[in-house]
């Protein structure tokens, strides 16, 4: 295994020393091939240790229990304990031990990024906020590494998210803790099941707890008997012994109580905003916006003196009573989970819809509305959306558990559609289906349908929404054309590209008679298209068009910073491509990738470029650098719940190439890998031959 690494190793080197005879040929490929490397210096740090949690010093549990690979076993049985004990146990014999929150894909990005910052594998800030490129970043380096490294995935129940987190290398260590007898088995090698104490190790375990005398008879028989009763769960166990000693919700109801008015209301509001980063701008900036608030908490909108009076005030009792945090470094408050617990069970349930619907009208001010005009590429609002994005979900979960209806339904089904992540629950809550904003839900949904590779599905949708924006909009308002727009994408992908040109060239025109700043975005849909019916000069011609495309130089697409140049950016790469210009498209398909990889992260269109610039260079004669680009692709769509398809044609292309370098083994290891995905994804092509047509069909032809 290591020689065939270092043989990889010699021959990618070899391509790059190739290409750097022609440097200003090759220019932007070397660089792109030296950004894409992780770099990360052994040398200055040789261990480094991610554990969350102190060593529990009441911790009790069967030594023996730390020697498996799997810890499986009911909730509330210990098996964290167990693992978090075999750490401490064993911290000096690994260099690296990463603890993983493996709950879901949240709480495993979350982690993966802390991880990547403490392994100092960050080469810019803008990387830091983006889970997907930490975990790719964290699982390449764990490749790479000749360090001692072990890895614990805890609270294993998720068997989508585990594959994510799953390190590629065979050289590390991995320690899982589920409740899933299926993953206890595999993805791990082996499983040991962790099983409620006895009666004597429970008795043990609840007298250490609270401190009583383990040889008086009477404390043994009361502790038994509750063992007994909670069937010996170390986590009931604890808790047990926690509340002997005091509640928290004791603690708490006397701080509570103690609170001015404007301090319970805010604590109050905080119940329903994710608890790790509430940033205050959505109190000052979201109470100034057209919705408003209401006056009984028009306190969060006084800032006399910049110095945020009202809500500062507010603040300053519960962090003095310490049931907030604040940062020092920027004006961001955190609460924890059980002080909003508690603070729920205290607030009264017909007051609950008032609050909700309170920081609902706060959060609509960090999206922009999309259904009453096509205001395009929002980019100009991911700050903001990226402040309240975290709160939408969690004021969704809060509101389905605690059966909390908001007065204003209309409004929160807006929110759930403003933040474009819960629209299958913005699409059920709208009350009204004649409305606009109904429309753009559904809308929407069409477009996720579309990005995941389903255009099928997405017409559906798409034809609906048009028939609601005419019956509203008459029939050439520009917001036709955008229903148009999107139902012409969803046949190019589909393949009735007659049907698809006609469909765009309504849109073009709606959009030419309304004088509309979006005609460029019709004529680099349509542009696509016509390269897609086998016409590239014509598509180079339609894509000329566009408005801010006055010339093609690399500059005018890349220097406006918005996502969507880029996509033409990538589809004059592939006109090039196919009027024979190689160099050109090579040229703007690395400038392409290194734009999206810095803005966008490891995303869906960064495998795509990656896949356009390893094709080409392969047609170059580049294999070695197309292996590496290819590798890389493999790494980081795995990691993406989305990304089955990528991986899959990545998997396919990898094959040939190994093939053509003699690899056998390798190239049937991907030949396996991707027909087993292609017959997940498209079970009706299972039997279908290994050719490139099948396995373009599950990725878009063109992914804007």
């Amino acid at each position: 295994m290591r020689i065939k690494r270092i043989s990889s190793t010699v021959e990618k080197e070899a391509d790059l020393a190739r290409m750097r005879l022609d440097e200003h040929k090759y220019k932007e490929v070397i660089e792109l091939m030296d950004n894409l490397t992780t770099k990360s210096d052994e040398s200055q740090r040789t261990r480094y240790h991610h554990i969350p949690f102190l060593q529990n010093s009441r911790f009790s549990g069967p030594p023996s229990s730390t020697n498996s690979v799997a810890l499986f076993g009911m909730g509330g049985v210990g098996k964290t304990q167990v693992a978090l004990e075999y750490v401490y146990q064993n911290v000096d014999i690994y260099d690296v031990i990463l603890w993983v929150a493996a709950d879901n894909i949240i709480t495993i990005g979350q982690t993966f990024r802390e991880i990547a910052l403490g392994l100092q594998l960050y080469q810019d800030s803008d990387e830091i906020k983006d889970s997907a490129a930490a975990i790719w970043k964290v699982k390449n380096w764990l490749n790479n590494t000749s360090l001692h490294w072990l890895m614990i995935l805890d609270n294993a129940d998720d068997l989508q998210a585990i594959k994510i987190a799953w390190p590629g290398s065979s050289h590390g260590s991995i320690l899982l803790t589920t409740r899933d007898f299926d993953i206890a088995n595999n993805p791990a090698a082996r499983c040991l099941q962790v099983d409620p104490f006895d009666n004597t190790e429970g008795c043990m375990m609840l007298l250490k707890q609270i401190g009583l005398d383990s040889s008086v008879a009477d404390n043994i028989e009361h502790a038994t008997s509750i063992t007994q009763a909670l069937g010996g769960l170390p986590l009931a166990l604890s808790q047990i012994g926690d509340d002997y000693e005091h509640t928290l919700n004791t603690v708490w109801d006397v701080s509570f109580q103690k609170l001015p008015e404007n301090s319970t209301k805010l604590l109050n509001m905080l119940i329903f905003f994710d608890p790790d980063a509430i940033d205050e701008a959505i109190f000052l900036e979201g109470s100034q916006t057209e919705l408003g608030i209401e006056a009984d908490f028009d306190f969060v909108a006084d800032e006399m003196d910049a110095d945020y009076a009202g809500l500062g005030d507010a603040e300053q009792c519960l962090l003095q009573a310490a049931l907030i945090n604040k940062t020092m470094e920027q004006p961001v408050v955190t609460i924890h989970q059980l002080v909003q617990s508690a603070a729920i069970r205290r607030l009264p349930t017909p007051d609950r819809p008032r609050y909700s619907d309170a920081v609902i009208n706060l959060l609509s001010w960090g999206f922009p509305d999309t259904w009453s005009k096509d205001v395009g590429h929002q980019i100009n609002a991911w700050k903001k959306c990226e402040k309240c994005l975290p709160h939408i979900g969690h004021i969704a979960r809060l509101s389905k558990r605690h059966n909390i209806q908001p007065r204003n339904v209309q409004q929160y089904a807006e929110l759930l559609l403003r933040c474009g992540c819960l629209v299958d629950a913005a699409v059920q809550t709208f009350e009204d289906k004649s409305t606009l904003a109904y429309a753009s839900a559904i809308d929407l949904a069409g477009l996720i349908d579309l990005d995941l590779c389903q255009p099928s599905l997405a017409l559906k949708p798409f034809k609906e929404a048009l028939e609601l924006r005419k019956k509203q909009l008459g029939p050439d308002d520009p917001f036709i054309a955008f229903s148009l727009n999107n139902l012409a994408l969803a046949y190019t992908e589909i393949g009735d590209l007659e049907e698809a040109y006609s469909t765009h060239q309504q849109a073009i025109e709606i959009r030419l008679r309304t004088k509309s700043h979006r005609i460029g975005n019709s004529y680099s849909n349509m542009a696509s298209l016509l390269l897609r019916m086998g016409r590239p000069d014509e598509a180079e011609e339609m894509l000329g068009r566009c408005p801010s495309l006055k010339d093609f130089t690399d500059e005018t697409f890349l220097n406006t910073g918005n996502p969507r140049f880029s996509g033409d950016m990538v589809l004059l790469s592939r006109i090039r491509l196919r009027q024979g210009r190689v160099d050109d498209a090579l040229r703007l398909a690395s400038k392409a990738l290194a734009f999206r990889q810095r803005l966008l992260g490891n995303r869906l269109k960064t495998c795509d470029s990656l896949y356009d610039v390893a094709c080409i260079l392969h047609l170059q004669g580049h294999s070695a650098s197309a292996i590496e680009l290819l590798r890389q692709l493999v790494d980081i769509s795995g990691s993406l719940n989305e990304g089955k398809g990528q991986l899959a044609r990545a998997l396919y292309k990898l094959s040939l190439l190994y093939a053509e370098k003699g690899d056998a083994v390798e190239s049937e290891a991907c030949k396996t890998r991707a027909l087993e995905i292609r017959g997940n994804l498209r079970p009706e092509e299972r039997d279908q031959p290994f050719e490139e047509e099948y396995f373009s069909k599950l990725t878009l032809w063109m992914l804007w």
